[in-house]
This record gives structure tokens, C-alpha cells and sequence, in this order.
């Protein structure tokens, strides 16, 4: 069982930065794909970017390409989403989740979910 919980969200201007972190317990993260997904108020749930558990092969949508970048760090059992130039748009509650598996298959494939963290991009 992997217990996964997401930190370093708050309130930022447009423009600015965040670094979320995705840590992990119960297991190793070594195996599993982590993926980052968003849920903006009154919207349906995205896939915002996936890293691979083996040799960090990553992907982003097209909405947050060039602006964010996903990584791990095994030793620490964490994932991070470095999130720069933010957007109003990028308002939303932000998730991390882990599929045992080489890559994120999507959404519905993902194992073990955090709670979230809110991102708010405002002036």
C-alpha cells in the first residue's frame, strides 16, 4: 500500500513560481509511473504530466508544456512539479498518483491517489 501526499501549493501571482512534491510511504517508488493531474473548480479532472519509473522518460499536456517540468528523486521517495510562468488557468486542486507499471496509462490505470494541493493563480 502507498500512501502518497502532495505539498507546495499556495497562492502565486501570474508569472510566478511553485515547486509541488509528491512523497511517498508504505513502498518504494522505484516501479511505479507517477503522473500529476489537476481538477480546476467546475471542471473535469486533466492529466497534467507523467514520469516514468525507470528512466524518467516524462510527458506533458500541451497546456503546461515549456512551463513545467516533472522529476523524481528515488532517494527521497518524491516527485516534483516545477511550475513556472503560472496562469490564472493553472488554478486547480493538484494531484500526484502512481501506477505500478513502466508508464502512466492514464487516470483510471493510477493505483494510489493523494488528496491534493490548491494551486490559486491570482493578482
Amino acid at each position: 500500500q502507498v500512501q502518497l501526499v502532495e505539498s507546495g501549493g499556495g497562492l502565486v501571482q501570474p508569472g510566478g513560481s511553485l515547486r509541488l512534491s509528491c512523497t511517498a510511504s508504505g513502498d518504494t517508488l522505484d516501479y511505479y509511473a507517477i503522473g500529476w493531474f489537476r481538477q480546476a473548480p467546475g471542471k473535469e479532472r486533466e492529466g497534467v504530466s507523467c514520469i516514468s519509473s525507470s528512466d524518467g522518460i516524462t510527458d506533458y499536456a500541451d497546456s503546461v508544456k515549456g512551463r513545467f517540468t516533472i522529476s523524481r528523486d528515488n532517494a527521497k521517495n518524491t516527485v516534483y512539479l516545477q511550475m513556472n510562468s503560472l496562469k490564472p488557468e493553472d488554478t486547480a486542486v493538484y494531484y500526484c498518483a502512481a501506477e505500478l507499471y513502466y508508464y502512466c496509462s492514464g487516470a483510471s490505470a493510477m493505483e494510489y491517489w493523494g488528496k491534493g494541493t490548491l494551486v490559486t493563480v491570482s493578482s
